[in-house]
């Protein structure tokens, strides 16, 4: 363990120097969500890919229904039925009309669509609410439509390209695949796309006190949270996560439990085990790891110049090199470390070009002023109201208060240099979404 203070800066600068993106792979669609394209992806067809009707009605000629009107309205005669999906389409000459439906080609012609509600819908009666099923039209009716308003060329005409032009840039290398993004890709005919995968997080947390939730808490024991805290924090930060329920203080157990994980992981997290007491395993199990030639290998614990979070390590480990961090066992301390150094880490892997949370400047709303030990980087809990630029802290400053961390929705950061900020003071935050 080195006896140097790192400051949070450092830490983190030294855990992203050593991260890499992960190596592009082509998915499947369905597989892609979430993970950050690396290629420009250009139209290859024009969407849509041929004129079509934006509502259910008639496909015209303009000059056939100029001057139309409910009292004199212009009689044109029904040639078939288009739907969305038809070919063989029938074509309008004069004094004719095609009944189509939304989405449908315009027929080859017809120059406009004439929504139903402004003509009898081929009944004979008045105005018409609906389109009729095609099975009873044009039965019951003449063959006939009468249209009460004219319309000008192209009205209710979706033209072909008008959402994308084959050639266009359809999204950008770097683009996250949201819903929208893959509804896109599969819209312009792409089924399989090159992204970079979601980074495979394995989360452990060890400890003897640790008992799963759902279990009996017997004297002594408390409830595992960490492990699953992280793996959701890992999940939401666009990682696939795997959670490793608690693993007993015995450091040859821990190192063999670590090392069957390494198979399906890019990122290792573990939590608790950390600090300067008798029974903290993960140093014990890790400290030796690596190989003394391979230089990046092996984990490296620190004291870091921040609260909560002071003790952390770092390093990589197993044939691959598999990046770990060691976070602390406080509840709070562990997520604040998380959101600090872990979810940049994922998302470096990702290849995200911002890894970072935002981050704000807030008016500090407080009873009394906030301390901060002198020459640490201090995070406490708060709400953050951005209406007002204001932010309320959250709880106390103690590191096991689980509960105030839930109802956070923001880290507020005391500089090394301040030891008091008063209420009214102007301080950083960081959002957590």
């Amino acid at each position: 363990m080195s006896s140097t203070i790192w400051s949070v800066d450092d830490h983190l600068e030294d855990i992203l120097a050593a991260i890499r993106p992960l190596d592009p792979i082509e998915l499947q669609l369905p597989d892609a969500q979430g993970c950050v394209l690396v290629e420009d992806v250009t139209v290859p067809v024009a969407l849509p890919p041929f004129d079509n009707s934006s509502m259910d009605g008639y496909a015209v000629r303009v000059a056939d229904v100029a001057g139309a009107t409910e009292e004199f309205p212009s009689v044109l005669t029904v040639i078939g039925d288009v739907a969305a999906g038809s070919d063989g389409l029938p074509t309008v000459g004069p004094g004719q009309a095609a009944r189509i439906m939304t989405g449908a080609p315009l027929p080859p012609g017809a120059q406009a669509v004439v929504p139903v509600e402004w003509t009898d819908g081929g009944t004979g009666g008045g105005a018409a609410r609906a389109m009729r099923p095609a099975g009873e039209a044009p039965e019951g009716a003449s063959g006939e439509v009468r249209v009460h308003r004219p319309v000008e060329e192209r009205a209710h005409v979706r033209a072909r390209g008008s959402d994308v032009q084959a050639g266009d840039l359809a999204l950008e290398a770097g683009t996250v695949l949201g819903p929208p993004q893959i509804g896109l890709l599969a819209a312009i005919g792409r089924g399989t796309v090159r992204v970079r995968p979601r980074p495979r997080v394995v989360v452990l947390s060890t400890g003897s006190e640790l008992v799963q939730p759902g279990a009996e808490l017997t004297e002594g024991r408390i409830y595992d949270s960490n492990s699953f805290a992280l793996a959701a924090a890992a999940r939401d930060a666009g990682a696939i996560s795997y959670r490793v329920g608690a693993v007993t203080d015995d450091a040859e157990i821990l190192r063999a439990t670590i090392e069957d994980q390494l198979v399906r992981a890019d990122l290792l997290v573990t939590t608790g085990g950390v600090s300067v007491g008798a029974y903290d395993v993960v140093k014990e199990a890790l400290s030796s790891v690596g190989d003394e030639d391979e230089p990046g290998s092996g984990i490296d614990f620190r004291k870091l110049a921040m609260q909560p979070g002071k003790p952390q390590g770092f390093g990589s480990m197993g044939p691959e090199h598999t990046p770990l961090l060691a976070l602390p066992g406080n509840p709070v301390s562990s997520y604040v470390s998380f959101e600090l150094f872990v979810r940049p880490a994922i998302r470096t892997l990702m290849g995200l070009p911002d890894v970072h949370r935002p981050t704000a400047r807030a008016v500090l709303k407080a009873d009394e002023a906030l301390g901060s030990p002198a020459g640490k980087r201090q995070f406490l809990r708060g709400t953050y109201d951005a209406e007002s630029g204001s932010v309320t802290p959250v709880g106390g400053a103690g590191s096991h208060l689980i509960a105030a961390l839930a109802h956070a929705d923001c880290l507020i950061v005391i500089p090394e240099a301040e030891t008091s900020v008063e209420p009214g003071a102007e301080v950083g935050v960081v959002l957590l979404g």
